[in-house]
């Protein structure tokens, strides 16, 4: 699969043996890591090795892709517009800008503009799209929700960034402070290259050990890093790393993604790494989606701890409201239990008009009513 995506990103002749191949799973793995409309354009030139009916979905992604990418600057700045005139303050985590960096448009993702607001604003973004003729598609719980539209573009709107450790958060908080006005606008915050650089590195290790990183990503963070790394400062970038302890596995993912998809010719990285079993493990964990987990990276094995703790500590908390929602529910059923065998004065004053003369008669006329409707129940 990386072989076939990246002759094309590299517009190569590589020579793929496509007649031996699995053709439905080669199109779930390409589906789900979200580079079928590249391996579309690479078969081409072989239709006759792939069944039609696999050949139809290639295209049909293909076609997606080439459509999406015509409505996509649009749409972008329709929405952007939109919340700057209506002073709604937002961070783009992830910008637009790296469609530009493919060599063949039509090669890019379907991928949605990201977006961080604060709780209340997030409420009415949600309802104007919805407006727009929006839907949910994904719920990411406790931090957002991801909205597409037919013919428009996916939005990913955040009021908490996708992160659950406290270190995380902590650290990509300090980022977000880093984030300048885009241009022309004066609520619409955005980051440096080099913010963004990191945020994709502290991303992609992040989403990696949670076994959720596709090749898409691991693409988009090569052709960002090849163009952004003329204006980057390599220490600056390597100390917000250190300071989330992703600085090594960060570099692993990095380093693959140009063994993946980088230059022949591009010497970043002249030498193989000495460690390569390494490299072949991360490989095959991200390529399987963790199914196939041989994990030794010290600082991926302590994230996934961390990540483990926060979620144990996330299920006791629901748990906890599990179990207070029970007992509440169970103390209302008591309480309408408690109220119906002894109702309150007025309404046993209506039955029973000498309670009204005499209060203090109140549970004789209690009993006098429990009494008698035991009687109908056991005597008809």
């Amino acid at each position: 699969m990386t072989g076939i995506v990246s002759s094309i990103i590299r517009q190569d002749a590589r020579k793929v043996p496509f007649s031996r191949l699995d053709w439905e799973r080669m199109y779930r793995i390409a589906d789900y890591h979200k580079v079928a409309n590249i391996v579309h354009l690479c078969i081409l030139g072989n239709r006759d090795s792939v069944p039609d009916k696999w050949r139809e979905r290639f295209f049909e992604r293909y076609q997606e892709a080439l459509q999406y990418g015509e409505n996509y600057n649009e749409s972008v700045r329709e929405l952007l517009t939109w919340l700057d005139t209506r002073k709604m303050s937002c961070t783009i985590l992830m910008s637009e800008t790296v469609r530009d960096y493919y060599p063949i448009p039509e090669t890019a993702d379907n991928s949605p503009l990201q977006l961080l607001l604060n709780t209340e604003n997030f409420t009415l973004v949600k309802g104007y799209l919805i407006d727009l003729g929006y839907e949910t598609v994904q719920t990411y719980e406790g931090v957002g929700e991801r909205l597409e539209r037919s013919g428009g573009i996916a939005v990913v709107l955040y009021y908490r960034l996708p992160f659950r450790t406290a270190r995380y958060e902590s650290e990509m908080r300090r980022l977000l402070e880093t984030a300048i006005l885009r241009e022309s606008y004066q609520y619409i915050r955005t980051f440096s290259v080099e913010g963004e650089l990191i945020y994709r590195l502290a991303s992609a290790a992040y989403r990696y050990v949670a076994d959720e990183l596709t090749m898409r990503e691991v693409l988009d963070l090569q052709l960002c890093h090849r163009v952004w790394r003329e204006h980057i400062r390599p220490d600056a970038v390597e100390r917000r790393l250190k300071d989330l302890q992703v600085d090594e596995l960060a570099e692993k993912l990095l380093r693959i993604s140009y063994m993946w998809f980088g230059d022949r010719k591009d010497t970043f990285y002249e030498h193989l790494p000495d460690d390569m079993p390494a490299y072949d493990r991360l490989e095959e964990r991200l390529l399987t989606r963790g199914i196939v987990n041989q994990e030794t990276d010290e600082q991926a094995l302590k994230l996934c701890r961390e990540i483990k703790k926060e979620q144990d500590k996330e299920k006791r908390a629901e748990e906890r409201r599990q179990f207070f929602r029970k007992m509440g529910e169970h103390w209302e059923k008591t309480k309408r239990g408690i109220r119906w065998a002894f109702p309150d004065y007025h309404y046993m004053s209506s039955i029973y008009p000498k309670v009204e003369r005499f209060p203090v008669l109140l549970p004789v006329f209690w009993i006098i009513r429990g009494v008698r409707l035991l009687r109908r129940v056991f005597m008809g």
